[in-house]
């Protein structure tokens, strides 16, 4: 409906009796939009509405540019669109509403329809200025400006206080020290290093949980020792533990790098570096309704120092691509590597790196890592991951009983199990498939002793009562018969850990023997 329109229902709805409150409700107006037309005479609104027709927009010498780019691009946002004016003309000066505004009426006036996906996030408590990182990889393909297409990487950082960012691009797969390298500039960009580095699970930085238990590459462990770094890693895709650097990821994707057309590695981090002072940092934050960069001149102060040192780039060798066999693997160097059930039927081929800790990465065409697998040094051998053959479907409650059923006292190790799943919540799959190794592989009076042990030094964790068997298996020892009986006293040279079990090996009967010996005589 037009402006006159608009203005001749206003005054029909008011006549039968509506009030401006409810009369603005059902045009979908706001009320101070209605208090304006309700406000001019006919004879002035005509004028005012014809003049509209003639008026020239202030963003109308833009109109053919920005129609090309909403046709060429139909999921393009206004706030993409503000972007893209202002890196083309640095002296324009228009507001993100008025932009916003001009291309709803083109999208409108021209049929452009608006295409868009959804993503849904879960609020995160705010936290202190200086305290928190949040880190993640991202990949898209772009457009090269000679034709054809290119599959470029980045990783973001984000001060999840200020949402002040970084980001650093690759043409080809992040290696361990491309990481490090990375982690290096931000925290020059940052001036500072936080107290606490979030990330997801990448085979970059971790090699294993070991049932929640961290354990990273050997490069990174070194360079978290050296920087002395409080990490924290999360589930993959987890909005609950970093939210905002999943945002921010698709920010980058959405706003700075889609649409735009790649012609070097260099120029395009140029562009992005432009792009985070432009836009990525200087944008009002639509959550804290500040500036991340305002935010940021302010949490920088409470950064911890880093030392100046050189910071050098690395190179790595490229991905291999190969064909997924039917029974779920792939072969390299004559060696067959599993993948999890189900690739062969949706995937045509995956790629491999290989990183400078001969670990094996298989990944599909989106760029979402399959697996990961230590390289083998054999010939002929399956290199199997034991989480893609594994049941999923059986329960925790399930699990965690059947496991209590492998100790003599299934009360204490119910009580115990129940402590592991409180202090490993995410990981409580992997701490009873750990306890119930051991208990299968271990005798039960050893098991009973242990369990003991560990409830009553309040040891819960899988590792820890898997040290505490092997440890009271090292102390087994045979009683020394040549103790003194009346005073109980034992010399300092042989006194026994409190852990010390007795022992005896098996008898058999001599009928055994006397049967095999007729039967060789026979």
């Amino acid at each position: 409906m037009d402006k006159w329109g608009v203005y001749m229902e206003i005054n029909q709805l008011l006549k039968q009796g509506f009030s401006k409150s409810k009369t603005a409700e059902k045009l979908g107006i706001s009320r101070s939009t209605l208090y304006r037309y309700i406000k001019r005479q006919p004879k002035d609104m005509g004028e005012w509405t014809e003049s509209l027709l003639t008026r020239q927009k202030k963003l109308d010498p833009n109109k053919t540019l920005i129609l090309n780019w909403l046709r060429k691009h139909p999921d393009m946002s206004a706030s993409q669109v503000s972007d893209w004016l202002v890196e083309k003309y640095p002296s324009l000066n228009v507001g993100e509403s008025t932009v916003r505004s001009y291309v709803r009426a083109l999208r409108k006036d021209y049929d452009i329809p608006k295409e868009t996906t959804k993503r849904s996030y879960e609020a995160v408590p705010e936290g202190p200025m200086g305290h928190q990182v949040q880190i993640d990889f991202g990949q898209a393909y772009y457009e090269k400006a000679r034709g054809g297409h290119i599959k470029l990487y980045f990783i973001a950082f984000v001060l999840s206080h200020s949402r002040y960012k970084y980001m650093y691009w690759l043409d080809r797969h992040f290696t361990t020290k491309d990481v490090i390298y990375a982690h290096e500039l931000a925290f020059k960009w940052f001036e500072g290093v936080p107290d606490e580095l979030v990330y997801d699970q990448d085979n970059l930085i971790v090699v294993s949980e070991n049932g929640g238990d961290l354990i990273l590459t050997e490069e990174f462990q070194s360079y978290k020792e050296t920087m002395k770094l409080n990490l924290h890693v999360c589930r993959k895709a987890d909005p609950e533990s970093k939210g905002k650097i999943e945002n921010v990821v698709g920010f980058i994707k959405k706003n700075f790098g889609k649409h735009r057309v790649f012609q070097s590695l260099d120029k395009w981090n140029e562009q992005a570096i432009d792009w985070l002072n432009r836009t990525g940092n200087a944008r009002l934050h639509n959550t804290i309704k500040k500036r991340p960069a305002d935010v940021f001149s302010l949490e920088k102060e409470h950064l911890r120092p880093i030392p100046n040192k050189e910071i050098v780039p690395y190179n790595v060798n490229t991905s291999i691509a190969r064909s997924i066999r039917k029974d779920n693997t792939i072969r390299y160097l004559s060696n067959r590597y599993s993948l999890p059930l189900g690739s062969f039927h949706k995937y045509d081929e995956v790629f491999l790196t290989l990183t400078d800790e001969q670990m094996l990465i298989i990944c599909c065409p989106d760029g979402e890592i399959l697996a990961k697998h230590k390289l083998s040094i054999e010939k002929g051998k399956l290199v199997q991951d034991r989480t893609h053959t594994r049941d999923r479907t059986k329960g925790i409650d399930a699990f965690l009983e059947s496991v209590s059923r492998c100790f003599k006292n299934e009360a204490l190790a119910g009580t115990y199990l129940s402590q592991l799943r409180e202090n490993y919540p995410r990981y409580i799959r992997d701490q009873l498939q750990m306890v119930s190794k051991v208990a299968k592989a271990t005798d039960k009076d050893i098991l009973e002793q242990a369990l003991e042990e560990c409830v009553k030094r309040k040891l819960f964790s899988a590792t820890d009562i898997s040290d505490v068997v092997d440890y009271i298996k090292r102390q087994r020892l045979i009683p020394d018969t040549t103790m003194n009986q009346e005073d109980g006293n034992l010399p300092s040279s042989s006194k026994r850990h409190h852990w010390v079990m007795t022992t005896g090996s098996q008898k058999r009967d001599m009928n055994q023997y006397y049967s095999i010996l007729e039967g060789e005589l026979s």
